[in-house]
């Protein structure tokens, strides 16, 4: 029987070196990649069968990044292995587009089964958040008139919030500077920001960036 293919999205080199070590006598890993644009760049290539993805990572979050690689790639499987505790945020994207979440202190055994949960088409959620997933799911409504932000906004407040000017940010996204500034103030002025300080404040609320 082949081998399941795992491809790895950490943005730290000794995670990602150790989670190979940890997966690659059951399964296939077939890369590793440190931001969400390079993950974009590689599954499509690589054509893992499962995803192992970081929420917090740079140029693009996993969270976006795996947002639209399920848009590219419908059948790939994604597994959320994060040191994000929030019940809201795994109920969203298990409702979405993840096929499992656990945590990075979860044990390597947890981890493997998971994998293996997920290949066989099933779903996992890391049982420390079980109770906090079923309370969710019989409070959890969202008003209709929030506001929310676009996947462009979040790209555009996620790179300049990780300090890229409006002109690298335009590089990276392949649009103007002026289309960049045009989205950071309309952000600003939408939620009420005042500057730079409270646009980083901003992105860490909305799971951009990595709370030091």
């Amino acid at each position: 029987m082949a081998k399941g293919r795992i491809l790895l999205a950490d943005d730290h080199t000794l995670v990602a070196e150790a989670l190979k070590r940890l997966l690659e006598p059951e399964f296939e890993v077939v890369g590793t990649v440190g931001d969400g644009r390079a993950l974009l760049r590689a599954a499509p290539e690589l054509k893992p069968d499962v995803v192992l993805v970081d929420l917090n990572m740079p140029l693009l979050n996993g969270l976006d990044a795996s947002e639209q690689l399920k848009q590219i790639l419908p059948r790939i499987k994604i597994i959320v292995l994060t040191m994000n505790e929030d019940p809201e945020i795994a109920a969203e994207i298990l409702g979405k587009w993840a096929s499992g979440y656990l945590f990075k202190k979860s044990a390597g055994s947890e981890l493997r089964k998971a994998v293996r949960d997920v290949l066989q088409g099933g779903k996992y959620v890391t049982p420390v958040l079980q109770d906090a997933l079923e309370g969710l799911s019989s409070r959890h409504s969202r008003p209709g008139s929030e506001r929310t932000l676009t996947s462009r906004q979040r790209e555009v407040l996620q790179l300049l919030a990780e300090g890229h000017t409006m002109k690298q940010a335009a590089a990276i996204l392949h649009v103007t500077t002026r289309t960049v500034a045009f989205h950071k103030y309309r952000i600003m002025q939408d939620f009420g920001l005042q500057n730079n300080t409270d646009l980083v404040r901003f992105a860490m609320k909305q799971g951009l960036l990595e709370k030091n």
